[in-house]
């Protein structure tokens, strides 16, 4: 029995051992590649760095244009705006001066209708109001809630006073 713990030992050992050997082996292989990276992108590093400022320049070039593209299709929009407000103002105005001499046209009819109306007396003509007449004034306010007892007389006292001892 203790040969086959020596025997199991022995495999789960070489087992630990190989797991090991792997990530050993996969360590140096990743630095490898890393190392060839690092040597690559150095070698690259300017031809990538030029890519770059191309692809830069390009897309600053793009941006330009549909930022002048919005600005004048927003212009575009703002001058719409203002001649569609232009034409209300304009219409209202007219509307306002059509609207007034209609009103004009109708007062001045009516005026004309009432004056037949009343000169063939099927109407009479309205009264002359008199003028109002104005409220009295009304008289101002005490200006104390209390009112003043009258002062007493002394100087009459005074003198029964004097007519007595006398």
């Amino acid at each position: 029995m203790s040969e086959k713990k020596d025997n199991v030992a022995d495999k789960a050992g070489e087992i630990a051992k190989s797991i090991w050997l792997a990530g050993i082996g996969a360590y140096g292989r990743a630095i490898d590649e890393a190392q060839d990276r690092w040597e690559k992108a150095g070698m690259e590093t300017p031809k990538l760095f030029k890519d770059l400022v191309k692809a830069g320049a390009a897309l600053e070039e793009e941006a330009r244009e549909s930022v002048e593209r919005t600005r004048s299709s927003a212009r575009s929009v703002e001058e719409r705006i203002a001649r569609v407000r232009d034409n209300l103002t304009l219409a209202r105005t007219r509307d306002t001066d059509v609207l007034e001499k209609k009103i004009d046209a109708l007062s001045r009819k009516l005026d004309r209708l009432t004056k037949a109306l009343q000169e063939s007396g099927a109407i009479e003509a309205p009264a002359k109001k008199a003028p109002r007449k104005k409220a009295p004034a009304k008289a101002k306010a005490k200006t104390t809630s209390r009112a003043k007892a009258p002062a007493k007389r002394k100087t009459a006292t005074r003198k029964k006073a004097s007519t007595r001892s006398g």
